[in-house]
């Protein structure tokens, strides 16, 4: 582990971003020069067949602007600072276009007596690590510049800012209204510190189990991260700051990220990867980042097919498409859709892909002013789409020197927030074993709590740089996605308060590698509580070797050797877990003196007290599995790839296709340990009364494409084909009813999924669909999931469009992936 004080304050300009070959032939003029310079599109050192943009004249026309007018209450007009309200049955299709065109209109007149070198500027950053920001855009003409920050969970660089659960723990409530009341509440803090841009959600897939930065995402299937990706979106644009969905596309692992070529084919691409993003822009997505790696051998953001075609023209995203820190890959970029370059020069260098060399490129005539106007006007619409042209605060902070007198105002944006964290921590915890009523906890004579995940870090929550390293309570994973803790609580204070309350004893010992004393200590509590835990996070920091993907799948510091030396001393035996991802749970799952399990993932500053409110059933527990916990490493459809030079190509080939997580073990007929989807309440749930029915559409402009879909013919090639009202307007309706059968008040999560007939070729089981049902005891709700004709569509590739496959689509509905309760047909 390193320690913060050890560090290099310049850690991020360590070329373990990005090689120092990739930048080799380039001029030294500065981002805003005009000198002309014409660079060659970066290459890999050793590379064969990496796909550039060749140096040409470009023309360029527009892609033109939806026009189907808005049609409440199915699809009303919205602005960003008035989303829908939450809703599991998805019956409202948000209709931006307004706001968006308005927004337009504005931008187009504020840069009307623009220069191109003023053009330029708004589309180039400053610099790394110049300005107060992440990455900053200057003022320029009537325009106050950008702040854009980071991350997913928090205000990155900023103190007096809450440090919320991460990505994944959200998606493990499986709740709607708790993602949404995290994003509007992580808006309102970047907004209060003066961010324009938040660099969140990332919504990778966790394709691979060890993948480093899965605990920023939404789990490994593409529904339930699109679902928790656009309540996100919603909440954190309510909340006044631009959303950047990232990284934007197959950025699945951190080794070798700036070199990989993620190659995947269109289908699975159209249905499992991109699926998040699509939600995003449907939630009126202001900004997107390109990521590091290549896709089918041309660089994201490089890659007119991903930026072009399918985010801009079947998407119709009408915001800006900004790179990731470094990511520019040529000037040309411009032409393959990159709108902004981030920081603006690269690495090393001072000089820019855009920049001076922009202007150059569109003088010369090789980038045309249609283009580059355009570029202008979709950030600068962005920033009229979320009103920041209306008394927007300026930047309060300093993100890279928190000790800054100046410039550092020492806002504090917490507010009450600390509810939420606490509530998505609990909400998230997912219960995996319980026998015997060994929870929840009932005033226990005596209790002991083992491991150092149970206690504070030796020298504070913020100890490490970026996060990287873990002593005490494990509460974010490592890198840019992580946050400074203002405080963290930890499950030793959160038990001992309500140890007080219940007159128990408690003892503690938090050496994880003395496994006599554990053992010694476990002997004779009336409960042995052991905490473990498992770490990951961002390449650019390596913590025990592992260097941002996690080298194994067993628990850190020791974690299985420890349980068992507890378990082996005391039959009531409780593993609780904080885990950025799954694990392998077979050394010690079936224990008999393991009477149960609480996986408690990845909950922020509240950590401590989420625990305990699920140890003692203050909430009962309703958290879910956002993947599948295998048996054995090898039963995963995709392994981590760690063998390359660095500097050459290296081709990680998406072989699973369709089939990762739950669906390649569905379809290999593979026993999971803990399925997808799967949770365990301190109550019982029956489901019954089952129906379907299709939902008559009032969508007449787009009658003759619901009859065609019917008939079995994909969505045309045209603009904003896949986030077509027709395609996403409620559809069908699957109701019935859910009983709580227990004695206790409790949170069941009804889930849905499709069988596609054996002509689609699909995996047994899909995720169309899920709610969150509050049922007291003994009671019975009414339940409702809708479907749109796109949950019920396939991606054909000849087609290019979405269609319904032949044959008869039936679906379930259960309380995991493997646990159905009740089958039924869509209607024909």
């Amino acid at each position: 582990m390193t320690r913060a004080a050890d560090m290099l304050p310049k850690l991020l300009a360590l070329l373990c971003m990005i090689p120092f070959d990739l930048v080799t032939g380039l001029s030294s003029a500065a981002p805003n020069s005009t000198t002309p310079s014409f660079p060659p599109p970066a290459t890999i050192s050793g590379a064969v067949g990496v796909i550039t943009v060749p140096l040409s004249s470009y023309p360029f026309t527009p892609y033109p602007t939806p026009t189907l007018a808005p049609c409440p209450p199915v699809f009303p007009a919205i602005d960003p600072s008035n989303p829908p309200n939450v809703s599991s049955d998805r019956h409202v299709v948000p209709d931006f276009a307004p706001a968006w065109a308005t927004a337009y209109q504005k931008a187009r007149n504020l840069m009307s007596n623009y220069t191109i070198e003023e053009k330029v500027n708004i589309t180039t950053g400053i610099g790394f690590e110049v300005g107060l920001c992440s990455a900053n855009i200057a003022p320029n003409n009537n325009f106050p510049g950008l702040c854009i920050n980071d991350s997913p969970l928090a205000v990155r660089g900023a103190d007096f800012a809450t440090v919320f659960p991460a990505g994944i723990q959200v998606a493990s409530t499986w709740n709607r209204a708790l993602m949404r009341a995290r994003g509007l509440a992580l808006g309102q803090e970047f907004k209060g510190k003066g961010v324009n841009i938040a660099l969140a959600p990332m919504m990778n897939m966790g394709r691979v189990a060890q993948g480093g930065r899965n605990w920023e995402g939404f789990g490994a299937d593409p529904f339930l991260a699109g679902e928790s990706a656009y309540e996100t979106v919603l909440g954190l644009q309510h909340g006044g700051v631009q959303s950047c969905a990232k990284h934007f596309i197959n950025n699945e692992q951190e080794h070798f990220r700036t070199v990989e070529s993620s190659n995947v084919d269109d289908r699975t691409q159209h249905e499992i990867y991109a699926h998040p993003f699509l939600r995003s822009v449907m939630a009126g997505l202001s900004s997107v980042m390109c990521s590091y790696n290549l896709i089918n051998d041309t660089y994201a953001c490089n890659n007119d097919k991903m930026l072009n075609d399918i985010l801009k023209r079947e998407y119709s995203f009408q915001g800006f498409v900004m790179s990731d820190a470094f990511a520019t890959m040529s000037t040309l970029s411009a032409v393959a859709g990159l709108d902004m370059t981030m920081p603006g020069n690269i690495v090393n260098y001072n000089t820019s892909y855009f920049g001076g060399n922009l202007t150059d490129y569109v003088n010369e005539g090789y980038i045309s002013i249609a283009r580059l106007d355009d570029m202008v006007t979709r950030i600068l619409a962005a920033w009229y789409f979320l009103h920041q042209d209306e008394q927007y605060p300026a930047t309060n902070f300093n993100s890279l020197d928190q000790n800054d007198k100046v410039n550092n105002k020492h806002v504090n944006v917490q507010a009450d927030h600390y509810r939420i964290v606490r509530g998505i921590g609990a909400a998230g915890t997912v219960l995996l074993k319980n026998t015997n009523g060994a929870l929840p906890l009932n005033k226990p004579r005596n209790m002991v709590l083992i491991g150092s995940d149970a206690g504070p870090g030796k020298s504070g929550p913020n100890e490490f740089l970026f996060g990287g390293g873990v002593d005490g309570i494990l509460a974010e994973g490592w890198g840019s996605g992580t946050g400074i803790f203002s405080y963290l609580i930890s499950p030793l204070e959160a038990i001992q308060e309500r140890a007080r309350l219940d007159g128990s004893s408690v003892s503690w010992d938090f050496d994880d590698w003395d496994t006599d004393l554990a053992g010694n200590m476990a002997f004779g509590q009336a409960v042995a509580l052991v905490f473990a835990c498992s770490d990951s996070g961002e390449g650019i920091v390596t913590v025990d070797g592992n260097e941002g993907d996690r080298n194994n799948l067993t628990t850190w510091n020791n974690g299985n050797d420890l349980i068992l030396a507890v378990a082996a001393q005391n039959n009531n035996t409780i593993v609780v877990v904080n885990s950025i991802g799954p694990l392998i749970v077979e050394p010690w799952i079936e224990h008999p003196n393991i009477t149960a399990v609480v996986w408690a993932g990845i909950q922020g500053q509240e950590a401590g007290n989420a625990i305990a409110d699920v140890l003692y059933g203050t909430y009962n527990s309703s958290g879910r599995l956002p993947y599948t916990i295998a048996k054995d490493p090898t039963d995963y459809p995709a392994q981590l790839v760690t063998n390359g030079s660095g500097s050459e190509l290296v081709t990680i080939n998406y072989t699973e296709g369709l089939f990762i997580d739950y669906r390649h073990f569905d379809q290999a007929n593979i026993t999971p340990r803990f399925e997808f989807g799967f949770g365990l309440s301190y109550t019982t749930f029956a489901y019954s009364d089952l129906g379907v029915a299709a939902i008559q559409s009032l969508n007449i402009d787009q009658e003759d494409l619901i009859i065609a879909w019917e008939g079995g013919k994909a969505s045309p090639i045209v603009e904003g084909s896949s986030v077509a009202l027709w395609l996403h307007e409620p559809a069908f309706q699957v109701t019935f009813q859910v009983t709580n059968t227990g004695s206790v008040f409790g949170t069941e999560i009804p889930q849905l999924y499709i069988h596609h007939p054996p002509s689609a070729c699909e995996p047994p089981s899909i995720l169309k669909g899920f709610t969150n049902v509050e049922i007291g005891p003994y009671d019975t709700k009414y339940v409702s999931i809708i479907l749109s004709r796109h949950d019920l569509s396939i991606w054909d590739v000849v087609a290019q469009g979405w269609r319904k496959p032949d044959g008869q689509i039936s679906f379930s509905i259960g309380a995991s992936s493997r646990d159905f309760r009740l089958w039924g047909v869509i209607p024909a």
